[in-house]
């Protein structure tokens, strides 16, 4: 690949195509986490460790195993698989490295088992047709794109605290909100020629 792919594919999964904001992927973790910039971080951190190496892991099952042995219908249960390892390994990494942020990430951290914008991008990869390079990069740039959406709406959270808001706008409600108009904000990187 050359370089200008490359660069296509960074900018295109951090703004463009958002997982977040474009396709409304990990919405649960998103607001779950958002609260605070340290677990924001965290939860980041840990997305992007598993996000990249899911992708990575994930195009050498299917382009190795599966394309040809004729088993790409199992791409979907091996895909979860894969990311569910890799959950458990940073699972226990972090509770004996940093106890403190895995009881901060508290349950969503086991959830990113499940979280779709994980299974997406490497989904997104197959169907792409990314070599190894453009689907470890996807996967590094989508991580990087989702982490951006925890801290930014993280950001705007720790600040709502301190502002005098209406008492039906408070907490999920205006998180719902801020997330909207980050969503319509992020929607303006759609019209970009790369």
């Amino acid at each position: 690949m050359d370089l200008g792919v490359l660069f296509t594919i960074i900018v295109g999964s951090i703004f463009i195509n958002n997982f977040v904001f474009a396709r409304f992927f990990g919405l649960c973790s998103f607001i779950g986490v958002s609260q605070k910039i340290e677990s924001s971080v965290g939860m980041g951190l840990a997305v992007s460790f598993v996000m990249t190496l899911a992708s990575s892991i994930t195009w050498l099952i299917y382009t190795y195993l599966f394309v040809p042995f004729h088993m790409e219908y199992l791409n979907t249960v091996a895909f979860i698989l894969v990311i569910a390892a890799l959950v458990q390994f940073v699972e226990l990494v972090m509770r004996k490295t940093v106890p403190n942020m895995f009881r901060m990430l508290g349950v969503f951290l086991p959830l990113i088992t499940t979280n779709c914008a994980v299974l997406a991008v490497t989904l997104v990869n197959v169907q792409d047709k990314y070599n190894f390079i453009g689907a470890s990069l996807n996967g590094l740039a989508s991580a990087i794109g989702y982490s951006l959406a925890l801290l930014l709406l993280a950001g705007i959270r720790e600040q709502l605290v301190v502002s005098r808001i209406p008492k039906p706008f408070r907490g999920v409600a205006m998180a719902f909100m801020c997330g909207g108009l980050l969503a319509l904000a992020f929607m303006g990187f759609n019209g970009m020629k790369i």
